[in-house]
């Protein structure tokens, strides 16, 4: 499968931040087990290389080719040369041990700054065919794959919710509260912000939240602004975003920034992979992700995919994927942002795998995505909310707790949050 992104070389890393000790729970943390690793519901309100011929990421463009100034502004100067996309470089020769870690040499990017884009970013795509077509749909009705079995949904009762305060964070703390699916209440640096927020009951398309949100409406902090992953719309609803203040900072792939500036926002910033932008002392660095983008019927791969990674002056990181197939995307990451405290990685929508594998990651691929990124710990997300696939509500976190024993790894790095639970770094 190849896989279209440039990745960025290596300088060396900043200075290291004051020690950190081990992550700390909240009373709302990991979920308890039952005896079938599951807690009750509680009410409240391996990819192929990337082609030799793709180099910069303009220049696998035909559009960029001929219009190099795409995606730069008037004052920007010229492209760097092509690079190489074999990915960071290691460090230099004859470093070694702490010494040796790197981060991208990645262009930081001006808060608000209005750009222009291609009309397709399909040249990213790792697959040829994003999404489903009409035979793929047909074999989903002969193989009742739409949606899980009816004896499956009982199980939805069982799924782990455990809404509870916010708990405590100054500038100088990381925490995070898992609101469900991909939405998740990141305080960092003095921030808050919330990643892909849906807080709405349903979404077009798919059946009613099968979990409450996990963070009331009203119980957030004033947002200071949101990170968007892609332009799905369990990953975007336009509902929840008409909530918020117009001046929030938002943080959007390449393309979807009219998006956004149409419904006034103000404070508008479009990353391209490997790009950043610094708002108030945290820094946001766009990442690749496998996957796709579409909200209408003319809109395929208008605008980019991604993740982020979040970081405070003190360096500590978190990693968002957003919506991803497993690929070397990971392993990628990981080099670039060596030392990445926490890993939000989706272990849902995964069933059938003949149609999802290359878009949704299963909680197998999870645990490999993990290791991948050199994290310390992970939290699961992109289940039990939305029915969106065919595996049971359960089985995803089932798995996923499966896999990380045969895997080795401490049970203490997995933060298998229950839907409004926190942890604090």
């Amino acid at each position: 499968m190849p896989e279209p992104y440039d990745r960025p070389a290596a300088q060396p890393a900043p200075p290291a931040g004051p020690a950190r000790g081990p992550a700390a729970s909240t009373d709302s943390g990991r979920a308890p087990r039952t005896a079938s690793g599951i807690t009750p519901a509680t009410s409240s309100g391996g990819a192929d290389p990337a082609p030799a011929h793709r180099s910069r990421r303009g220049d696998a463009h035909p559009a960029r080719r001929r219009f190099p100034h795409l995606g730069r502004t008037a004052a920007q100067p010229p492209a760097d040369p092509p690079r190489s996309s074999d990915g960071p470089p290691d460090p230099a020769p004859g470093v070694s041990g702490a010494a040796r870690g790197t981060v991208a040499r990645t262009r930081v990017r001006r808060v608000g700054e209005v750009r222009e884009w291609p009309r397709s970013f399909a040249e990213r795509l790792s697959a040829p065919r994003p999404g489903p077509g009409v035979r793929d749909l047909v074999r989903l009705v002969r193989e009742c794959a739409v949606r899980p079995p009816q004896r499956a949904l009982a199980d939805a009762a069982l799924l782990p919710v455990a809404p509870g305060p916010l708990p405590q964070a100054g500038p100088a703390d990381v925490a995070v509260t898992w609101a469900g699916h991909a939405s998740w209440v990141l305080r960092i640096g003095g921030l808050t912000v919330l990643t892909d927020p849906v807080w709405s009951r349903r979404i077009p398309g798919t059946p009613a939240r099968i979990t409450p949100v996990g963070v009331p409406w009203d119980a957030l902090p004033p947002v200071d602004a949101v990170a968007v992953s892609h332009n799905h719309y369990d990953h975007l609803d336009a509902p929840t975003i008409r909530r918020l203040p117009r001046d929030t900072a938002c943080f959007v792939p390449a393309g979807l920034g009219a998006w956004f500036r149409r419904r006034g926002f103000t404070r508008v910033t479009e990353l391209d992979w490997w790009e950043a932008a610094e708002y108030r002392g945290v820094r946001f660095d766009f990442v690749p992700a496998h996957h796709w983008s579409r909200r209408t019927l003319t809109d395929l791969c208008r605008s980019l995919w991604g993740g982020w990674v979040l970081a405070d002056g003190a360096g500590r990181r978190v990693y968002f994927a957003g919506d991803t197939g497993y690929g070397r995307c990971f392993a990628d990451i990981g080099r670039a942002h060596p030392g990445i405290d926490l890993a939000l990685l989706p272990i849902g929508a995964y069933a059938p795998r003949w149609m999802q594998r290359t878009v949704h990651t299963d909680p197998e691929e999870a645990v490999r995505a993990f290791t991948d990124l050199g994290a310390a710990a992970m939290a699961p997300m992109h289940w039990a909310t939305f029915l969106l696939s065919g595996e049971p509500p359960l089985e995803p976190l089932l798995r996923l707790r499966a896999a990380w024993t045969a895997a080795g790894l401490p049970e203490h790095a997995l933060w298998d949050l229950p839907v409004g639970g926190s942890r604090v770094l």
